[in-house]
């Protein structure tokens, strides 16, 4: 989770809400982004999209079995999707997002009945310094 809240600080220091997020396959780092929507003028770039886009180019698969994806944040319904497509085994999250996330909050991918594939769910995890992040960073562009 400290590479993700790298991720997280570097996104910030960019502009961008500050969210990071890492793949980790048998203890080893596959793919880390940060959010780069305004970056790259994408409304899907988001952290979670980002690296598990570079951990499947990486493995040559779209499957990442056997893959923990560490975020910042609690995943948005776009993101909670792609971990779910992607096959990601375990999710580990920081800050819960009570507006925009769906994995605790909001539409709860993972509980659904259509849901494809859920990962082990593990929130709160660095959730003190994920939440400062978000908080500093909308505290100063107000």
């Amino acid at each position: 989770m400290d590479r993700a809240l790298e991720e997280a600080r570097a996104a910030s220091v960019r502009g961008e809400v500050p969210v990071g997020a890492v793949v980790v396959r048998d203890g080893a780092v596959i793919a880390a982004a940060g959010n780069r929507t305004l970056q790259d003028r994408d409304p899907t770039a988001h952290a979670e999209v980002l690296a598990i886009r570079a951990a499947a180019a990486r493995l040559g698969s779209e499957r990442l079995i056997g893959c923990d994806l560490y975020v910042t944040l609690e995943p948005c319904p776009m993101c909670a999707g792609a971990i779910s497509f992607a096959r990601i085994r375990r999710l580990y999250y920081g800050a819960g997002d009570e507006k925009g996330g769906a994995v605790d909050h909001g539409v709860r991918l993972y509980a659904s009945p259509t849901c494809h594939h859920a990962p082990e769910v593990y929130a709160g995890l660095c959730e003190t310094d994920a939440s400062t992040l978000l908080k500093e960073f909308f505290r100063r562009r107000r």
